[in-house]
Protein backbone atom coordinates (compact mmCIF):
# COMPACT_ATOMS: atom_id res chain seq x y z
CA UNK A 1 0.00 0.00 0.00
CA UNK A 2 1.54 3.22 -1.02
CA UNK A 3 1.50 6.21 1.10
CA UNK A 4 -1.24 8.34 -0.78
CA UNK A 5 -3.36 5.44 0.16
CA UNK A 6 -2.43 5.30 3.53
CA UNK A 7 -3.28 8.97 4.00
CA UNK A 8 -6.29 8.95 2.22
CA UNK A 9 -7.02 6.21 5.28
CA UNK A 10 -5.40 8.11 8.09
CA UNK A 11 -8.05 11.49 6.23
CA UNK A 12 -11.01 8.95 6.78
CA UNK A 13 -10.39 7.48 10.49
CA UNK A 14 -9.44 11.29 10.99
CA UNK A 15 -12.90 13.13 9.48
CA UNK A 16 -14.82 10.04 11.47
CA UNK A 17 -13.11 9.80 14.63
CA UNK A 18 -14.09 13.64 15.18
CA UNK A 19 -11.40 14.01 17.99
CA UNK A 20 -7.24 13.86 18.08
CA UNK A 21 -5.96 10.37 17.58
CA UNK A 22 -2.85 8.98 18.54
CA UNK A 23 -0.12 8.79 16.03
CA UNK A 24 1.32 5.42 17.31
CA UNK A 25 -2.14 3.85 16.67
CA UNK A 26 -1.42 4.72 12.29
CA UNK A 27 2.65 3.80 12.74
CA UNK A 28 1.81 0.51 14.35
CA UNK A 29 -1.43 -0.46 12.13
CA UNK A 30 0.75 0.17 8.62
CA UNK A 31 4.39 -0.47 10.10
CA UNK A 32 5.42 3.12 9.79
CA UNK A 33 8.11 4.95 10.89
CA UNK A 34 8.38 8.84 11.95
CA UNK A 35 9.46 9.97 8.35
CA UNK A 36 7.14 7.86 6.57
CA UNK A 37 3.85 8.95 8.34
CA UNK A 38 5.12 12.50 8.18
CA UNK A 39 4.63 12.03 4.28
CA UNK A 40 1.55 11.15 5.07
CA UNK A 41 0.84 14.20 6.98
CA UNK A 42 2.36 16.15 4.16
CA UNK A 43 0.40 14.84 1.36
CA UNK A 44 -3.09 15.73 3.62
CA UNK A 45 -1.42 19.33 4.79
CA UNK A 46 -1.35 19.89 1.07
CA UNK A 47 -4.64 18.78 0.09
CA UNK A 48 -6.09 21.12 3.66
CA UNK A 49 -4.16 24.13 2.91
CA UNK A 50 -4.80 27.96 4.22
CA UNK A 51 -7.49 27.78 1.25
CA UNK A 52 -9.53 25.10 2.62
CA UNK A 53 -12.08 25.14 5.03
CA UNK A 54 -10.80 22.31 6.72
CA UNK A 55 -7.05 22.39 8.60
CA UNK A 56 -5.13 19.25 10.18
CA UNK A 57 -3.45 19.86 12.93
CA UNK A 58 -0.78 17.41 14.99
CA UNK A 59 -0.75 18.23 18.56
CA UNK A 60 1.60 16.35 21.21
CA UNK A 61 1.35 12.39 20.21
CA UNK A 62 -2.04 13.22 18.49
CA UNK A 63 -3.32 14.43 14.78
CA UNK A 64 -6.82 15.32 13.74
CA UNK A 65 -8.92 17.54 12.01
CA UNK A 66 -10.45 20.73 12.57
CA UNK A 67 -12.10 23.94 10.75
CA UNK A 68 -9.61 27.02 9.39
CA UNK A 69 -9.42 29.52 11.92
CA UNK A 70 -9.95 32.45 9.62
CA UNK A 71 -13.65 30.71 8.96
CA UNK A 72 -14.53 30.37 12.80
CA UNK A 73 -17.07 33.59 12.90
CA UNK A 74 -18.87 32.55 9.88
CA UNK A 75 -18.88 28.66 11.43
CA UNK A 76 -20.21 30.41 14.50
CA UNK A 77 -23.05 32.39 13.13
CA UNK A 78 -24.46 29.28 11.51
CA UNK A 79 -23.94 26.40 14.17
CA UNK A 80 -24.64 28.28 17.00
CA UNK A 81 -28.39 28.44 16.88
CA UNK A 82 -28.78 25.53 15.52
CA UNK A 83 -27.07 24.07 18.60
CA UNK A 84 -28.90 26.16 20.96
CA UNK A 85 -32.45 25.03 19.26
CA UNK A 86 -31.19 21.86 20.27
CA UNK A 87 -30.75 22.55 24.12
CA UNK A 88 -34.09 21.73 25.64
CA UNK A 89 -35.77 23.21 28.90
CA UNK A 90 -35.37 19.66 30.11
CA UNK A 91 -31.90 19.22 30.27
CA UNK A 92 -31.28 21.92 31.65
CA UNK A 93 -32.91 21.74 34.43
CA UNK A 94 -32.24 18.20 34.88
CA UNK A 95 -28.42 18.69 34.86
CA UNK A 96 -28.94 21.65 36.51
CA UNK A 97 -30.50 19.65 39.60
CA UNK A 98 -27.99 17.39 39.59
CA UNK A 99 -25.18 20.34 39.79
CA UNK A 100 -26.46 21.50 42.98
CA UNK A 101 -28.28 18.46 44.28
CA UNK A 102 -25.92 15.34 43.74
CA UNK A 103 -25.54 13.15 45.12
CA UNK A 104 -29.67 12.52 44.06
CA UNK A 105 -31.77 9.82 42.83
CA UNK A 106 -34.12 10.14 39.61
CA UNK A 107 -37.42 10.28 41.72
CA UNK A 108 -36.31 13.36 43.63
CA UNK A 109 -34.98 15.03 40.51
CA UNK A 110 -38.42 14.18 39.19
CA UNK A 111 -40.08 15.76 43.13
CA UNK A 112 -37.94 19.06 42.18
CA UNK A 113 -39.22 19.33 37.98
CA UNK A 114 -42.87 17.50 38.27
CA UNK A 115 -41.77 15.38 35.63
CA UNK A 116 -41.14 12.29 33.83
CA UNK A 117 -37.16 13.19 33.85
CA UNK A 118 -35.84 9.35 32.47
CA UNK A 119 -35.64 10.66 28.97
CA UNK A 120 -33.31 14.04 29.68
CA UNK A 121 -31.61 11.20 32.19
CA UNK A 122 -30.83 9.09 29.61
CA UNK A 123 -29.79 11.95 27.29
CA UNK A 124 -27.09 13.35 29.87
CA UNK A 125 -25.64 9.91 30.32
CA UNK A 126 -24.24 8.99 27.02
CA UNK A 127 -23.09 12.38 26.43
CA UNK A 128 -21.06 11.86 29.87
CA UNK A 129 -22.53 14.62 31.75
CA UNK A 130 -23.70 12.78 34.67
CA UNK A 131 -22.70 9.38 36.19
CA UNK A 132 -24.02 6.82 38.47
CA UNK A 133 -22.33 7.38 41.81
CA UNK A 134 -23.56 5.00 44.13
CA UNK A 135 -27.38 3.18 45.30
CA UNK A 136 -28.96 5.19 48.41
CA UNK A 137 -29.99 3.30 51.45
CA UNK A 138 -33.19 3.30 50.92
CA UNK A 139 -36.33 0.98 49.91
CA UNK A 140 -35.43 -0.28 46.74
CA UNK A 141 -31.78 0.85 46.50
CA UNK A 142 -32.12 3.77 43.72
CA UNK A 143 -29.34 4.97 41.34
CA UNK A 144 -27.44 7.84 42.63
CA UNK A 145 -26.38 10.41 39.74
CA UNK A 146 -23.79 12.92 39.64
CA UNK A 147 -22.04 15.13 37.63
CA UNK A 148 -18.33 13.72 35.80
CA UNK A 149 -15.43 15.62 35.08
CA UNK A 150 -16.35 16.48 31.43
CA UNK A 151 -19.64 18.23 33.09
CA UNK A 152 -16.81 20.18 34.71
CA UNK A 153 -14.74 20.79 31.18
CA UNK A 154 -17.12 21.72 29.32
CA UNK A 155 -18.53 24.23 31.76
CA UNK A 156 -15.40 25.35 32.46
CA UNK A 157 -15.53 24.35 36.32
CA UNK A 158 -12.20 23.42 38.58
CA UNK A 159 -14.63 21.49 40.78
CA UNK A 160 -18.37 21.38 41.92
CA UNK A 161 -17.24 23.82 44.81
CA UNK A 162 -16.73 26.83 42.29
CA UNK A 163 -20.25 26.21 41.33
CA UNK A 164 -21.82 29.58 40.33
CA UNK A 165 -25.22 30.83 41.44
CA UNK A 166 -28.61 28.66 39.50
CA UNK A 167 -28.77 31.58 36.54
CA UNK A 168 -25.51 32.02 36.16
CA UNK A 169 -24.78 28.15 35.72
CA UNK A 170 -27.66 27.80 33.17
CA UNK A 171 -26.85 31.02 31.26
CA UNK A 172 -23.12 29.04 31.15
CA UNK A 173 -24.58 25.49 30.11
CA UNK A 174 -26.15 27.46 27.27
CA UNK A 175 -23.18 29.23 25.90
CA UNK A 176 -19.85 28.69 27.41
CA UNK A 177 -17.89 31.82 25.80
CA UNK A 178 -18.79 35.02 24.70
CA UNK A 179 -18.30 34.73 21.19
CA UNK A 180 -21.04 32.13 20.90
CA UNK A 181 -19.03 28.95 21.07
CA UNK A 182 -21.77 26.42 21.86
CA UNK A 183 -21.23 24.57 24.96
CA UNK A 184 -22.75 21.50 23.60
CA UNK A 185 -20.92 20.64 20.18
CA UNK A 186 -22.54 17.58 19.58
CA UNK A 187 -25.40 16.95 22.33
CA UNK A 188 -28.96 16.79 20.76
CA UNK A 189 -32.49 16.28 22.07
CA UNK A 190 -35.54 15.76 19.70
CA UNK A 191 -37.75 18.06 19.38
CA UNK A 192 -40.63 15.57 21.17
CA UNK A 193 -39.12 15.22 24.38
CA UNK A 194 -40.76 18.20 25.35
CA UNK A 195 -44.12 16.67 24.35
CA UNK A 196 -43.05 13.96 25.75
CA UNK A 197 -42.53 14.98 29.11
CA UNK A 198 -45.67 17.08 28.97
CA UNK A 199 -47.93 13.72 28.49
CA UNK A 200 -45.45 12.00 31.07
CA UNK A 201 -47.18 15.02 33.46
CA UNK A 202 -50.34 15.29 32.39
CA UNK A 203 -50.82 11.59 32.83
CA UNK A 204 -49.37 12.24 36.52
CA UNK A 205 -51.18 14.93 37.16
CA UNK A 206 -54.42 12.49 36.19
CA UNK A 207 -53.41 9.37 38.24
CA UNK A 208 -53.56 12.40 41.24
CA UNK A 209 -56.75 13.57 40.63
CA UNK A 210 -58.29 10.51 40.50
CA UNK A 211 -56.36 9.23 44.06
CA UNK A 212 -57.56 12.61 44.96
CA UNK A 213 -61.03 11.31 44.14
CA UNK A 214 -61.01 8.26 45.60
CA UNK A 215 -59.95 9.42 48.39
CA UNK A 216 -62.58 12.11 48.78
CA UNK A 217 -64.95 9.97 48.35
CA UNK A 218 -63.99 7.31 50.96
CA UNK A 219 -64.41 10.14 53.50
CA UNK A 220 -67.62 10.49 52.38
CA UNK A 221 -68.63 7.04 52.93
CA UNK A 222 -67.04 6.52 56.50
CA UNK A 223 -68.81 10.30 57.23
CA UNK A 224 -71.97 8.91 56.56
CA UNK A 225 -71.53 5.80 58.09
CA UNK A 226 -70.17 7.38 61.18
CA UNK A 227 -73.61 9.38 61.12
CA UNK A 228 -75.56 6.22 60.46
CA UNK A 229 -74.09 4.75 63.82
CA UNK A 230 -74.42 7.97 65.98
CA UNK A 231 -78.04 7.74 65.07
CA UNK A 232 -78.54 4.23 66.09
CA UNK A 233 -76.90 4.77 69.35
CA UNK A 234 -79.42 7.77 69.87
Amino acid sequence: MNLKEIAKIVEGVLFVSGEGVEIDEFKSRFDMNDREFNKCLDILKEKYNEDSGINIIQYKTKVQLCSNPQIVENIAEILNPIRERSLTKAALETIAIIAYKQPITRMEIEGIRGVNCDYAIQLLQANNLIEVVGRKDAVGKPLLFGTTENFLKRFELKSIESLPNYNELLDRIRVIHSEGDSLYREFTIPEEDEETEKKSSAETNEGEDLNNSDTRSNHTDETDENSEQRKDAV
